[in-house]
């Protein structure tokens, strides 16, 4: 029995070893002015938009697991109280109920694909839900003050073949999941993006808000190229903003 399972066993080891080998070693397509090549339609294979935790079924929601690392979102005690109330709430009280932009990172892992166009200047991340779009500025330049955003002020740097994006200027009234999990005015991501193969790339964004969280965290996932021929983001109106139409709003 041993002598059968030996192959199995140091072939899974060699298997698990080499996946974060074959990440780190992958050298991305470029783009014209040298950056790693970020360009295409991309999608989530996870449930995050439900919950970013881990959850169970339930009605209208497949389980999933969790892509908050350690599955704990450090909560301040007031804050903890508010999101149960918010998870009773979620089918009236979910900003995405009510057809407003999603923020960031949620726009990231909604059940819709997204599509990345880059230039010199500027990296832009289109969704395919209800048009959310976002610019991120890898000029140099620095936040704005004294104004807010549904999705965030989105400024970027690379770091090696690492697109890092440091997201502020929030008007608190987005969550990151159905699940009623949520944030302030005072949140802060800091998203990095890193192409793992010719068809993955890697996203990471830590979280730091100081008026909801007792210290930052993160989550992660991988998002995925997608391959059929000519990929394209179709227009997906939120079914809101077609009820205000008929009532002639």
């Amino acid at each position: 029995m041993r002598k059968r399972c030996l192959p199995l066993i140091v072939m899974t080891v060699l298997c698990l070893a080499s996946k974060p080998a074959l990440s780190q070693t992958y050298a991305p397509p470029r783009t014209a002015d040298g950056k790693p090549n970020l360009q295409g339609v991309w999608q989530v294979l996870n449930t995050a938009a439900w919950d970013i935790q881990d959850h169970n079924a339930r009605l209208g929601v497949p389980p999933g697991r969790g892509v908050v690392e350690g599955n704990d979102i450090p909560y301040l005690a007031w804050a903890a109280e508010k999101k149960k109330e918010n998870f009773e709430k979620r089918m009236t009280a979910d900003p995405e109920t009510k057809c407003y932009l999603p923020g960031v990172p949620r726009v990231t892992y909604m059940p819709y694909p997204l599509q990345v166009f880059q230039t010199p200047r500027y990296t832009v991340i289109t969704s395919e839900w209800g048009n959310a779009g976002r610019v991120i500025y890898t000029d140099g330049s620095k936040h704005l003050d004294g104004i807010d955003f549904w999705m965030g002020d989105s400024r970027g740097r690379w770091e090696d073949n690492t697109l890092v994006v440091d997201v502020t200027n929030f008007n608190g009234e987005t969550w990151f999941d159905r699940a009623g999990n949520f944030h302030s005015d005072a949140l802060h991501v800091v998203e990095r993006y890193r192409l793992i193969g010719p068809d993955h790339m890697n996203y990471e964004a830590t979280i730091e808000d100081r008026k909801v969280f007792t210290k930052p965290w993160k989550m992660s996932m991988v998002l995925y190229r997608r391959k059929e021929p000519n990929p394209q983001l179709l227009e997906y109106a939120c079914p809101a903003y077609l009820v205000d139409e008929a009532k002639g709003r």
